[in-house]
């Protein structure tokens, strides 16, 4: 009989939660508006900005999804039909798939080797190449990858060179710091992401961050079916249903007090994996590259060499048989056959780290006794492969 599965990265509550969700209850405010969506607003602001990065003008609007942030984003910033929008290669299709939303065209970047985010280097390629045949990029989407900061400084450095606002996906990456700023705060615009398997949930979820109060009340507008100002129902520009529920936003109240736990737990489960690879000379695990990048370690990652048929896929399959759910890396979206004609810019980085990785159960919620599982499973498929390990 199969021991209980363990999960990638399961939703863990902290037990205030039914508190907000009860208030929410008594006070009949189920719509999507609320005390507790202006509180979770206020909460990640603070949590945001506390480290005396941004000013009072920082604004948080809760909404459905990160998805939807991004969509939104690309409104504000004017993406049309017939622009092009830069993007991470390397990443989940919700960062590429609001561009094509809008009747834009993603033009899609490689990554760099030691954060395997956006490639300096073939960003500013990109840039040249798409103003040379005249069609100046519209805006940058840049990925936290797995909760790792990019290189904020090089890549903002070049954004800024050409006059492209950046669009900071920090879906993965709420508790990750660079420069001891958090993810979240350096874009133009920024989302944030709530969904089930995050280092916080509201369920489903997320946030747009935006760097003016004045913005933020356009993106609650659109997201609000844009209802002009009226007794009645009149529609000026194209609206979205995409405003967070008071139900949801109590969950994420409840989450927010646990939130500096749950990054220290994901950084733990990250450190279990350096210990136990640490005498693998086929095995990388990823990690900060220098000391000003602090990752939250949504997820851990590894990358297995090849040799002696050790193989990310090969180990999934042994992790699954154990009943431990692993995961290949993003597929990156210049080899999706959505995105088949979309330009590329790059020299395979991202395509070997789709091969060559994976991610391994990263929960904040792992027992020791599962843990203990998972390195049992671990040593097993290295033990067939002759892989020598110890823990």
């Amino acid at each position: 009989m199969n021991q209980p599965k363990i999960w990638l990265s399961s939703p863990h509550m902290g037990g205030s939660e039914q508190k907000y969700i009860n208030q929410a209850f008594d006070q009949n405010w189920i719509a999507p508006l609320g005390p507790n969506v202006n509180g979770f607003e206020e909460d990640l602001k603070k949590y945001l900005f506390s480290t005396g990065h941004g000013s009072k003008e920082n604004s948080i609007a809760a909404l459905s999804s990160g998805t939807a942030a991004l969509h939104l984003a690309l409104i504000l910033l004017g993406v049309e039909r017939g622009d092009e929008v830069l993007c991470q290669s390397l990443t989940f299709a919700a960062s590429a798939n609001p561009i094509v939303y809008q009747g834009a065209t993603p033009v899609f970047v490689d990554s760099e080797a030691e954060t395997l985010n956006i490639s300096p280097e073939h960003l500013e390629e990109a840039i040249c190449s798409r103003i040379t045949k005249g069609k100046k990029p519209k805006a940058l989407i840049a990925v936290h990858l797995y909760g790792m900061p990019y290189k904020v400084e090089e890549i903002h450095s070049i954004a800024a060179k050409y006059e492209i606002p950046v669009i900071e996906d920090s879906a993965e990456a709420l508790g990750s710091t660079y420069n001891g700023q958090k993810c979240g705060t350096f874009g133009d615009l920024a989302i944030l992401s709530f969904n089930g398997n995050k280092i916080i949930t509201t369920s489903g979820g997320g946030a747009l961050v935006t760097r003016t109060a004045e913005m933020k009340e356009k993106a609650v507008f659109l997201a609000t079916q844009a209802r002009d100002v009226a007794p009645h129902y009149q529609h000026s520009h194209i609206g979205y249903n995409y405003r967070m529920s008071n139900i949801c936003a109590g969950i994420g109240r409840g989450q927010m007090e646990v939130l500096d736990d749950h990054v220290a737990k994901r950084r733990e489960m990250h450190q279990f994996y350096q210990d136990f690879f640490i005498n693998s000379d086929n095995v990388k695990v990823f990690s900060e590259p220098d000391e000003n990048i602090f990752s939250n370690h949504w997820l851990t990652i590894i990358e297995l060499s090849g040799k002696n048929s050790l193989t990310s896929e090969a180990l999934r399959k042994h992790l699954e048989k154990e009943n431990i759910e692993s995961r290949p890396l993003w597929k990156p979206m210049h080899l999706q056959p959505v995105f088949k004609d979309a330009p590329f810019y790059g020299s395979g980085i991202a395509s070997a780290a789709f091969e060559r990785g994976l991610c391994l159960p990263s929960g904040s919620n792992l027992r020791e006794a599962e843990k203990e599982r998972i390195a049992n499973a671990l040593k097993g498929f290295f033990e067939e492969k002759k892989e020598k390990l110890e823990i």
